[in-house]
């Protein structure tokens, strides 16, 4: 489902979100995650 602007921030989606679902991984590898993630920036 594609939402419009409007309904995703009524919902507290905003463009600057940044969601983390972890679940059992490494630590190690969770980090390597995020700091690939945030060289992409």
């Amino acid at each position: 489902m594609n939402n419009t602007l409007e309904e995703k921030e009524q919902m507290g989606v905003y463009e600057d979100l940044v969601r983390i679902s972890v679940g059992i991984e490494d630590p190690k590898d969770i980090l390597e995650d995020i700091e690939q993630a945030l060289k992409s920036l």
